[in-house]
């Protein structure tokens, strides 16, 4: 798969579906998919166990395909794109402001 444009730590706002203009700090990606604070929280029954004893229902944020999310820069969405820098470093930059992110 090529390089996310997205990455673990980003901000980003939903801008589709049931959460759209949710934000929310990215806590993982995988496999095109990303889990971000806050964002399609879902409702899941747990078991008891050693490390819940009391198992019960739990709150906890399903993963949004990464097409669903937009990356926040200076408070506004943009879209993101790659540019090499000194010749071999390829770096992130907002298509918005031409800035650098990473």
């Amino acid at each position: 798969m090529a390089t996310s444009k997205i990455k673990k730590g980003d901000t980003v706002r939903v801008i589709t579906g049931k959460d759209k203009g949710k934000e929310g700090k990215v806590l993982s990606v995988k496999d095109g998919r990303v889990l971000v604070e806050g964002v399609n929280t879902v409702t899941k029954h747990s078991k008891a166990s050693q490390t819940n004893p009391k198992g019960g229902i739990v709150h906890q944020e399903a993963p949004v395909d990464v097409s669903n999310v937009m990356y926040v820069h200076k408070g506004k969405p943009t879209r993101i794109g790659f540019k090499t820098e000194d010749g071999k470093k390829k770096v992130r930059v907002a298509k918005s402001t031409g800035e650098v992110i990473d």
